[in-house]
């Protein structure tokens, strides 16, 4: 096998580790609701010349989940988030449009003080506002074990550039 050959597999095995592990944070920390997440994880590769590129595909809101969103009033569930609910940038009502299906998906209601349960909407409606004040948490589902398979990745190239691989 060539160098360049092996180079290329060490970039598709990091990129298969980095998937394997997101997709394995998302299932632990039951982020998985409807698996169209974690369908998405996908992670290509190109070599150009002696150039290797790699790029990893999510879906869109997938950068939510792991980031976190602060809160409109509160960022003590994503202190550290670049995304912040009420700045007027993203798509206007968006939780109570998605909150709602997800609660029925769910199949759970809360109830009011008679103890009479409320409807779906009610329920997502109430979800969705305390979402929109209080924020998402992080998870880093990704960037963890991205960080942890990309700490690895300069010593596995430089090792299969050796002309001894013995010598590490």
């Amino acid at each position: 096998m060539s160098r360049q050959q092996l180079i290329q597999q060490i970039i598709a095995n990091f990129g298969k580790r980095v998937i394997q592990q997101s997709r394995s944070n998302l299932t632990k920390n039951k982020k998985n609701a409807t698996s169209s997440l974690y369908r998405s994880l996908d992670f290509k590769s190109n070599v150009k010349g002696s150039k290797f590129e790699g790029q990893f595909f999510m879906e869109d809101y997938g950068m939510f989940v792991d980031a976190g969103v602060k809160g409109k009033t509160s960022s003590a569930k994503a202190p550290k988030s670049p995304f912040r609910f009420g700045t007027g940038t993203g798509k206007k009502g968006g939780l109570s449009e998605s909150i709602p299906k997800w609660v029925r998906q769910k199949r759970f209601q809360f109830q009011d003080k008679k103890g009479k349960f409320m409807s779906y909407e009610q329920t997502g409606f109430l979800i969705a506002r305390s979402i929109y004040n209080k924020g998402i948490k992080s998870s880093y589902f990704f960037t963890k074990p991205f960080g942890l398979a990309f700490a690895k990745l300069p010593y596995e190239i430089a090792k299969a550039m050796l002309p001894n691989k013995k010598d590490l």
